[in-house]
């Protein structure tokens, strides 16, 4: 079988490895793919992932049987439907349901009409109307979120009122986030431990993945500004059976079920952002695909064929498979061009990537220059993923493999992991 990966990033990547191992995959493509990717797939780089005729076109020119889409504004756009009207079989949700994510005011809404729990909030589009609520609601910190999606940097956690009014009005004037920014949620900052949690679905069942522990800020500590995804470890060490039980009675089945019964049948890979409260689970977002880095740390535990699974979601047969996981531990260590999540310089040489042998490396921001070598081309570079009986050993044989890497301005979190484990430490999990 032909199948097209649509997106270019450490997500899709990881995405092709996997896909790659299935026997019944005859040719890998994607579009636009990256560095990394190319080594294993036959990529497109001058299609955009968000130009629906081009890969619409693109997927018949290869006569591909399947098309995977992975990111994030594709789906919202609605290439999943265009490709379905073209008689082409994909992976990924609707525009409907995509909604999920590509508007937090609709998120917001669709929980609480299902009563799935997540944190109070109220929405907005005039700048003055969300400053008297915050005059009226003096709780620091306070949450604000842009509507639409912005590259997953959209949530503003403000201090104090000063903060609040310039996140207000910069994101309402269209100054930071452009169109995403037409409306504004504000919602109570939750505490608790963080945890996400990927499941494929066919709009009917679902089947939860390991739960995973993303670290967004870009620096040691949770310092510094809200990035894509700076690592992750998977199985989150404080996420429970007890946990994972309630989870799927109060918030994955009543998801799925919800959407169902709006007309918003779910198909695809749905990610649950939550936070472990004292007052119990809530959901903080929905993504409407996989996480990126959550993949880099999640996929490489899958035993069971993910072209069978995927097949399967569009097939609307996902119960009838028995979905396996490696039992070991996993972690993912993101390396990062100096400056990101702000202005960054590109082009620099990456080397010792030969030296590698207790890793998988996958590219996120790379591609090869004339000479044949890997060259920096974004704000998060490569993925380094490594596995381990535990997760302090998977901890150290990642980073042990990361040391091997260099190129110019290079940094990475030197922290990952340990915060969790040390929740889980004192919870004696």
């Amino acid at each position: 079988m032909k199948v097209l990966i649509v997106g270019g990033g450490g997500r899709e990547h990881a995405i092709a490895v996997a896909l790659k191992k299935s026997p019944k995959v005859t040719e890998l493509f994607a579009a636009p793919g990256n560095g990394g990717i190319s080594e294993i797939a036959a990529c497109f780089p001058n299609i955009k992932a968000t130009d629906i005729s081009g890969m619409v076109n693109l997927a018949k020119e290869l006569k591909a049987d399947y098309v995977f889409v992975a990111p994030d504004d594709p789906l919202t756009l609605g290439m999943v439907d265009a490709l379905e009207a073209a008689g082409i079989k994909a992976f990924g949700p609707c525009a409907g349901a995509a909604l999920i994510e590509g508007s937090k005011v609709f998120s917001k809404g669709f929980m609480k009409r299902h009563n799935i729990p997540t944190a109070a909030y109220e929405t907005f589009t005039a700048p003055e109307k969300a400053l008297e609520y915050i005059k009226n609601n003096r709780s620091y910190p306070l949450v604000i979120k842009c509507d639409g999606l912005a590259l997953g940097k959209g949530v503003i956690i403000a201090q104090n009122y000063e903060e609040s009014e310039e996140a207000v009005t910069s994101i309402l004037s269209g100054e930071k986030f452009g169109d995403s920014g037409k409306e504004i949620v504000i919602e109570e900052y939750l505490n608790g431990a963080e945890v996400t949690v990927l499941a494929f679905t066919d709009g009917i069942s679902i089947a939860v993945m390991p739960a995973s522990v993303d670290h967004k800020r870009a620096f040691d500590e949770d310092k510094g500004l809200n990035t894509g995804g700076m690592g992750v470890i998977a199985p989150a060490p404080y996420y429970t059976e007890d946990l994972t039980k309630t989870c799927m009675d109060t918030i994955f089945l009543p998801t799925i079920r919800g959407l169902a019964k709006e007309g918003r049948a779910f198909k695809g890979c749905l990610y649950f952002g939550l936070m472990l409260t004292q007052a119990g689970v809530k959901v903080i977002e929905y993504n409407c695909r996989f996480g990126d880095p959550e993949t880099q740390a999640v996929l490489p535990l899958l035993k069971t064929d993910l072209f069978e699974i995927m097949t399967a979601v569009i097939e609307e047969r996902l119960s009838c498979i028995d979905i396996e996981w490696n039992a070991e531990k996993s972690a993912c260590i993101v390396m990062a061009s100096g400056g990101y999540p702000e202005k960054y310089q590109t082009g620099f040489e990456i080397k010792g990537l030969e030296n590698i042998r207790d890793a998988e490396v996958y590219h996120a921001g790379t591609k090869k220059d004339e000479q044949g070598n890997f060259v920096t081309a974004g704000g998060r570079v490569l993925g380094v993923t490594a596995l381990g009986e535990t997760l302090e050993e998977a901890l150290d044989n990642a980073y042990r493999e990361v040391e091997k890497i260099s190129f110019e301005r290079a940094f990475y979190r030197q922290d990952i992991g340990k915060k969790a484990l040390t929740i889980a430490l004192q919870q004696h999990i």
